[in-house]
């Protein structure tokens, strides 16, 4: 696995390259692996109106989903920071739905990462099942 999770990183990197990011000028790249073996992409699309802007993750998980792919392994993110940069928790949430046991990997901009899963990211998520009152 640490072949395709190289794969992830450095398309996360190049992604992150087409970034619209004139507001807050931060950058993100983030890379999604799904159990096809392909890679979806993704970067962060900002607007003059904040709530409308959209992270990198989750604009990943768009392109996913609209190529059909729902099971989703491995995330890399990438904002190209001396520290790795952690998903925010909408983008956590979101994940979530498509992939509760994936491997999340932050990079960092001297080419070290992080691996996490997804679930340590995210303790006591709301999920599907929280949705039917006949589970409570």
């Amino acid at each position: 696995m640490k072949a395709e999770l190289e794969r992830l990183v450095e398309a996360a990197r190049d992604v992150r390259e087409q970034s619209y990011s004139p507001y807050s000028h931060f950058a993100v790249g983030a890379a999604l692996l799904g159990a096809s073996g392909r890679i979806y992409v993704g970067t962060n699309v900002e607007n003059a109106s904040f709530g409308l802007s959209i992270c990198a993750e989750r604009a990943a998980v768009c392109q996913a989903v609209a190529a059909g792919e729902r099971d989703l392994r491995a995330v890399a993110i990438y904002a190209g920071t001396a520290a790795p940069t952690p998903p925010c928790g909408a983008c956590r949430q979101v994940l979530l739905e498509f992939g509760p046991d994936m491997t999340v990997v932050l990079a960092a901009r001297d080419g070290s990462w992080e691996e996490h899963r997804l679930r340590d990211l995210l303790p006591r998520p709301f999920a599907g099942l929280d949705l039917d009152p006949e589970e409570k």
